[in-house]
């Protein structure tokens, strides 16, 4: 049997749709499971139970990146095609099941659209398969040492990067004698193409506590590291979302988002958003998201604080 699963182009949007595809695997043990995804979200699904390929899907002039995909699969028949890019792609191939999203309750979150939008009667949270490799790597950059806050101080747009000297204070202000991780380690994420833009932030952390991973590690080797952090804080980001999953207490910033649909997902998590709401921040005489610089300046650092401690207070990862 083999299952063809579409999905997103981008990190934060294939977080959240690998609870779907944990029901379609766990629904059909030993199924081989085909990903076409986007290059960036690609290495989230590279410890896929019964992984056959995953086909990275780039956009092409004239769509024609779907011909290409079609190329690809059209050979095989499938089991069960689930498409959550709801392409003609799925109506020509040789199936025996098909799904294809349709339209969840906008207010909802996505995870909740999704699975609605399959006709799934259970909402299913992301869920991250590792490899050994990946724990085993985690593992060793953790090693011995005081807790590791996680902090993701950059974003895949720049309206919603919250600033870097906000995240200098709060990362003081969390590790120092009166903060919920005094003394604690500072791991710092990103992609390779955030190191000018987190650079302040590392350079900021004493050396003796400073975790720079900005650029070194792959995501799944990321991710199985955060379950081993006490704590994460970053913008609504890929990242954001790959923390919440991992189980860590994950606050996320939020200005021009939306926190009902794209919040972190999970009862371990919180968000800290900005004073303007966000119909007004995007509605702003002048506004093109082209071209802004970042919205987040109502978000304050005592706010962020605030959040960071009422998640800690009941977070089951406080320390003792």
């Amino acid at each position: 049997m083999r299952l063809l699963f579409i999905t997103s182009t981008r990190i934060g949007d294939a977080v959240l749709s690998t609870g779907v595809l944990s029901s379609f695997i766990h629904k059909h043990p030993g199924i081989k499971v085909t990903i076409a995804c986007g290059p960036d979200a690609a290495p989230i699904f590279e410890g896929v139970p019964n992984l056959d390929r995953i086909l990275v899907v780039r956009k092409m002039r004239y769509s024609l990146h779907w011909l290409a995909l079609w190329s690809a699969c059209a050979l095989h028949f499938w089991h069960t095609v689930v498409d959550l890019r709801r392409s003609a792609l799925s109506y020509f191939l040789l199936a025996g099941r098909r799904y294809i999203l349709g339209r969840g309750d906008e207010k909802a979150h996505m995870v909740a659209q999704i699975a609605q939008g399959l006709g799934l009667e259970e909402v299913p949270g992301p869920l991250i398969w590792t490899r050994p490799a990946h724990e085993a790597m985690a593992q060793d950059m953790v090693g011995e040492g005081p807790p590791v806050l996680a902090v993701a101080p950059t974003a895949n747009w720049r309206g919603k990067q919250w600033s870097t000297q906000n995240f200098i204070d709060l990362i003081k202000a969390l590790t120092g004698p009166d903060g919920i991780l005094p003394g604690a380690r500072v791991a710092i994420l990103g992609a390779p193409g955030d190191r000018t833009a987190a650079e302040p932030v590392i350079i900021s952390v004493p050396v003796e506590r400073r975790m720079d991973l900005v650029g070194k590690v792959d995501l799944l080797t990321t991710f199985a590291f955060l379950r081993h952090c006490a704590f994460f804080v970053g913008n609504d980001s890929g990242l954001m979302h790959l923390a919440a999953a991992s189980g860590v207490p994950t606050l996320g910033l939020f200005g021009p988002s939306r926190v009902e649909n794209y919040g972190p997902w999970g009862d371990n998590s919180a968000v800290a958003r900005t004073a303007i709401p966000y119909d007004e921040l995007i509605n702003r005489p002048g506004y093109d998201h082209r071209t802004t610089k970042s919205l987040m300046e109502s978000l304050t650092v005592d706010m962020v604080i605030r959040a960071a401690r009422e998640l800690w207070s009941r977070s089951p990862h406080r320390a003792a």
